[in-house]
């Protein structure tokens, strides 16, 4: 399939997302579609796979106009999104939802859905139980349920949007191969990402968007210092890490012990001091998640004791824990950091401190622009906070942190952001960390533990390693150690 896009636009309010784009999708190869937050990947992205209309512009599919109401009719035309939270069922097991892709056309026996989910399984090298349910899956092989499901109806064309954020080191290489492989055979890719070297690697030519217009494209081989000047217009500076003294004995955690109905964890110890940054690695679901909770007084302990600040906090709840300046910024970033459908403006309205019985409207709008403004995030005050981009909702949520605090707890905090807001969130995070801020924080990428902790922390299987200074371990022995060598 041939696909055209013809000066698309489409607006969310005074945000004008894609302003004019016009591109080619080639057909059987991977083709990166890259741009800092904001830009308009992920709009356009969505556009061509249904799940919104475009205000202007013509698609064409192998020379013939179409346009799409629902990504049910995109599917039909040969088009299917993979998004970066894939859309499943988790309460329904992976036959079911495999199931689900075929309601079009009526509901098929479960016998022929499972012999059909088995050879696509095989096919790629997936292993997936048929009757497991997904919420027990992994991101990673949720994105592989999602791939055959959408492979099982015929796609031509596959979107991906941010597909390697979540996901192990191995699933990530299986990705690969599987994208190779469906491109040698015809299958047409559209990889959006904000990893340069990921995309070096994996595309055969990559359109770099830059504030909702096409800034240019390459064709491989290309550096990551090519897209960086396309992405941004300029080359970025190297973000310098200082060294700080650190304060006192900030988090006391002594023989914790976490249970839940998928793991516990027993023995745990942990201290943090004023002004440190200590990283958490591991697959996900080894418990550095629980751990973090724990610090929040979101995930209750089954044993142990727990001080901040000096002040024992053993059974205290979030809220308790947040006057003594303990704040977590969720990797969910709409499920548990912000409240979808309500404004920018009405978010600032509900954390207002001297919120009394009549809401102070014109407060909570200069205080909105105000931050708007200092954080640079790309919308008003009136926008809503779904309509943001990733990028944007995360430092929206930085943004609504008091300007004081004494431990902030983040999961994830540069999930899917291009590598410039990166960069800023860590430069706003260490201007905290001068201040006294200690920071607890997990990531999967590995670079970025290495680079900004100053102790790293490895999880496996429940386990929890002994901390080790930053300066002692890379990238690969942090690997070696995920794998379930923790000595």
């Amino acid at each position: 399939m041939f696909i055209e896009l013809e000066n698309i636009h489409k607006h969310f309010g005074r945000v004008h997302a894609n302003a004019g784009i016009s591109l080619t999708v080639p057909e059987g190869r991977i083709m990166g579609l890259l741009g800092e937050n904001g830009a308009g990947k992920t709009t356009l992205a969505k556009i061509l796979s249904g799940y919104q209309t475009h205000d202007a512009g013509t698609i064409y599919l192998d020379g013939k106009q179409a346009s799409f109401r629902s990504p049910a009719e995109a599917i039909r035309a040969g088009i299917g999104m993979l998004h970066q939270d894939p859309l499943d069922v988790p309460a329904l097991s992976v036959l079911e939802n495999f199931e689900l892709g075929g309601l079009q056309s009526g509901l098929r026996k479960s016998r022929a859905s499972a012999a059909r989910l088995q050879e696509l399984c095989k096919r790629f090298g997936f292993s997936l139980d048929a009757d497991a349910a997904v919420s027990s899956l992994t991101i990673g092989e949720r994105q592989q349920l999602e791939i055959v499901r959408l492979l099982d109806q015929g796609v031509q064309v596959l979107i991906l949007d941010e597909p390697t954020t979540g996901i192990s080191s191995p699933q990530k290489m299986l990705l690969f191969r599987t994208l190779h492989r469906l491109a040698s055979e015809g299958i047409s890719i559209i990889f959006v990402s904000h990893k340069l070297d990921e995309v070096e690697q994996l595309c055969s030519s990559v359109t770099v968007l830059r504030r909702g217009q096409v800034a240019g494209s390459l064709e491989s081989p290309f550096s990551p210092a090519d897209l960086v000047l396309l992405m941004f217009g300029k080359a970025l500076d190297i973000t310098e890490r200082p060294d700080v003294p650190l304060g006192d004995s900030l988090v006391e955690l002594r023989d914790g012990t976490i249970r839940t109905y998928r793991l516990t964890m027993d023995h745990l110890t942990l201290e943090l001091r004023a002004g440190e940054v200590v990283g958490l690695a591991g697959l996900e679901g080894s418990g550095q998640q629980l751990l973090m909770r724990a610090c929040a007084g979101i995930q209750p302990l089954a044993g142990g004791t727990l001080a901040i600040a000096g002040q024992d906090m053993t059974r205290k709840n979030y809220r308790e824990f947040a006057r003594l300046g303990v704040r977590f910024v969720p990797a969910a970033r709409l499920e548990e950091g912000l409240i979808s459908g309500m404004s920018i403006r009405e978010h600032y309205a509900l954390i207002d401190p001297n919120q009394g019985n009549v809401i102070a409207w014109g407060n909570a709008q200069t205080q909105a622009a105000e931050k708007i403004s200092e954080y640079n995030i790309v919308g008003s005050p009136d926008s809503l906070v779904q309509a943001l981009s990733g990028g944007n909702q995360q430092r929206l949520l930085l943004a609504m942190l008091p300007e004081k605090l004494a431990l902030l707890i983040l999961e994830h905090p540069t999930r899917g952001l291009d590598i410039g807001s990166s960069r800023w969130i860590w430069e706003h995070l260490l201007e905290r960390r001068l201040q006294g801020t200690a920071i607890l924080f997990t990531s999967t990428d590995l670079d970025e533990l290495v680079k900004y902790s100053d102790r790293v922390i490895v999880f496996s299987g429940g386990m929890m390693s002994a901390p080790t200074p930053a300066s002692q371990v890379t990238s690969e022995s942090l690997g070696y150690m995920i794998g379930g060598n923790l000595r």
